[in-house]
């Protein structure tokens, strides 16, 4: 999948479902359109989306 981050095994990308998510799509509506996922694997996605715009403190270098 190019290196985007898959759910589990399934080369289904995190990103797919996140923009479903976004586009307003339900949990039932994408869980009929992709039969091998579980709920939990959408709670997983979200968290990963999180986890990617976490907030950083970088250190500031002296000049």
């Amino acid at each position: 999948m190019s290196g985007l981050p898959c759910i589990r095994s399934l080369r289904i990308p995190a990103t797919t479902i996140l923009g479903l998510l976004a586009a307003g799509a339900t949990e039932p509506e994408i869980l009929v359109d992709y039969p091998d996922l579980e709920p939990d694997d959408l709670k997983a996605c979200l968290a990963y989306a999180a986890w990617l715009t976490r907030e950083r403190e970088l250190e500031l270098q002296p000049a």
